[in-house]
């Protein structure tokens, strides 16, 4: 930061400034007195016209208008989908759907480009992406007859242009990536490292779990192949929304993805005898769609786009460079590090701080009133967003755990006691 001051009137001269305050008011507010959420990373807050919306629903659409709803329902996941992919994805119409969960998702895109990339049979991923991808790259590999060839990534700075380009050769058919790391906040360069993969002849599939809603996302101009990403951080779309999925408008008459389902049939309610795919997007779909969480992927990245993603990120930016300031300042002299890029251009939209006691005191900050997150092996995430928090929460939190720290109150915490964040 270019000026900094650890009073807390410093933070309420930064609230006082911020032109995205008042969305705070969008969202449905707890009723807590004292308990700061910072914890957007794992699950965004509720707007109050996705609360409204989904009333809609179960009142009139469901309630009173019964199977003939379907006549606008079966249109949402193309809907949502196009919603985020012209708002937050950079993508143009036609690419994106809304559905399943990104475990499925993952599956059938990664199935698909091997079939695609025939004669091929080598997966790519790295050793600290998120253990989904992991599981289902080891899954398909294990049913394809492939190799999983996993990269070394550091755990702090994610992975490096060298690293894959060592793992790449001509039996390389994809290669899956997370565009922020979960653990650390590390923000890849998705096109420097998608035109690697291409020179390799490979295709490239991008996880946006922690990046959707958070930074700017450019899939068309890095010439992404696919990707996958979930609704219920950033997009504040709710606990068990559908998910994303993109793919390239050339792919998508090229791909055929292995679960047929009678939503990606072409005609569908003709209730053929045969599976014949949907033309474009709507070919990945599979069953009936959740209508109450599409709906709420719409609500949230309308929200989203109303604020501006250009100014989203530039406030993401200064929460985070305000929450690093203050870590330096006063938590790095109780024995805490810094586990994220300090570079703001290489960070998404959450700070890791380590430290050798970070479970223990993930639970004492939840006792404290300050919900944040832990992450293997001695990381507390924070993710403060920038539509539901100010400044001043951000130094109350820094405060609180710095109190926590230095009187050492989490020691009657188990080490072993789980925690679910």
């Amino acid at each position: 930061m270019t000026s900094f001051s650890t009073d807390r009137s410093y933070a309420q001269g930064l609230d006082a400034a911020d032109q995205l305050a008042h969305f705070r008011d969008r969202f449905v507010q707890p009723g807590w007195d004292d308990v700061i959420y910072l914890n957007g990373n794992s699950l965004g807050p509720l707007p109050v016209r996705t609360q409204a919306r989904i009333a809609e629903i179960v009142d009139q659409e469901w309630g009173v208008g019964l199977v003939r709803s379907w006549d606008k329902w079966v249109h949402l996941p193309r809907q949502a989908g196009d919603m985020l992919g012209e708002q937050l994805l950079g993508a143009a119409s036609g690419q994106v759907i809304v559905c399943d969960s990104v475990t499925v998702n993952l599956y059938k895109l990664a199935f698909a480009a091997l079939d695609y990339r025939s004669g091929r049979d080598v997966i790519v991923t790295d050793d600290d992406n998120f253990p989904t991808d992991r599981y289902v790259l080891e899954g398909v590999s294990a049913q394809r007859g492939c190799e999983l060839r996993m990269i070394h990534s550091d755990i702090d700075d994610g992975v490096s242009e060298r690293a894959l380009a060592e793992a790449l050769d001509d039996r390389v058919a994809l290669v899956e990536l997370s565009h922020v790391a979960y653990r650390s906040g590390a923000l890849a360069d998705m096109a420097k490292l998608t035109g690697l993969i291409h020179r390799a002849g490979a295709l490239a599939l991008w996880d946006l779990c922690h990046s959707v809603g958070a930074v700017p996302i450019e899939l068309d101009g890095a010439g992404a192949d696919l990707a996958v990403g979930c609704t219920y951080k950033y997009v504040n779309a709710g606990p068990g929304a559908p998910a994303l999925l993109y793919v390239r408008d050339e792919l998508q008459h090229q791909l055929r993805q292995p679960i047929w389902g009678w939503f990606g049939q072409r005609d569908q309610f003709e209730m053929g005898p045969r599976y014949d795919p949907a033309p474009g997007i709507s070919a990945f779909l599979t069953g009936t769609p959740d209508v109450m969480g599409a709906v709420a992927v719409e609500e949230g990245a309308r929200l989203l786009a109303e604020a501006g993603l250009p100014q989203l990120r530039a406030k993401s930016i200064a929460l985070t460079e305000y929450l690093i300031a203050l870590a330096d300042s006063s938590l790095v002299p109780l024995g805490f590090a810094v586990a994220s890029p300090r570079d703001p251009a290489r960070r998404g939209g959450h700070v890791s701080l380590r430290h050798d006691d970070a479970r223990q005191l993930s639970h004492a900050l939840l006792r404290a009133g300050i919900v944040a997150d832990y992450r293997t092996p001695d990381r507390i995430r924070l993710a403060p967003v920038p539509l539901f928090n100010s400044f001043t929460q951000v130094w109350d939190g820094m405060d609180r755990l710095r109190e926590l720290a230095a009187s050492k109150s989490y020691t009657d915490i188990p080490p072993e006691q789980p925690l679910v964040s």
